[in-house]
């Protein structure tokens, strides 16, 4: 009886409701017109693919960072990759040129909260035209390379600095 209601008491443990500590929320808006999120020739990622990393991506960032409480909420208004699909390049997951005048860009909307209030909210673009500069080093062939570098300065600087958009 007694290791009956250990076990009882173990599973209403786990079944409990468990705060939050941190949350991060992102929300696509109209996807489908996206400036470039997907290979539009058939080759390459799919929109679905990369929807899925971005979220990853602002997920790890938020849940690395936001304490107890805490939550931001993220509306993803645009996507533009770095570079442009080269159509017709034989190659199982196309071929994306990047050079200096492709810099990725995402127009974003977020809130940051801690309980009910509002620490930070703003819309903006967020771009770098200097990201070869800054981000030389070899990708080695990581998928969305300098989209996640972009948006870890980005995070850095609105979230974890709390440092606002320029006007």
């Amino acid at each position: 009886m007694r290791r009956w209601l250990g076990a009882v008491a173990v599973a209403a443990m786990l079944a409990a409701p468990v705060p939050a500590l941190a949350q991060v929320q992102v929300r696509f808006v109209a996807p489908e017109r996206y400036t470039d999120a997907e290979n539009r020739f058939g080759s390459g990622l799919s929109l679905r693919v990369t929807l899925a990393e971005m979220r990853r991506l602002f997920e790890g960032l938020g849940n690395r960072v936001l304490g107890p409480g805490q939550s931001l909420d993220i509306d993803v208004l645009d996507i533009d990759l770095a570079g442009f699909d080269q159509p017709g390049a034989n190659v199982p997951f196309g071929l994306r040129v990047v050079n200096d005048v492709t810099p990725p860009r995402f127009r974003l909307a977020y809130v940051l909260r801690e309980g009910r209030r509002t620490l930070l909210a703003a819309e903006e673009t967020v771009s770098d035209l200097n990201f070869l500069m800054r981000y030389a080093r070899s990708s080695s062939g990581q998928t969305f390379y300098y989209e996640r570098e972009v948006l870890r300065d980005w995070f850095q600087a609105r979230i974890v600095e709390r440092r606002p958009p320029r006007g």
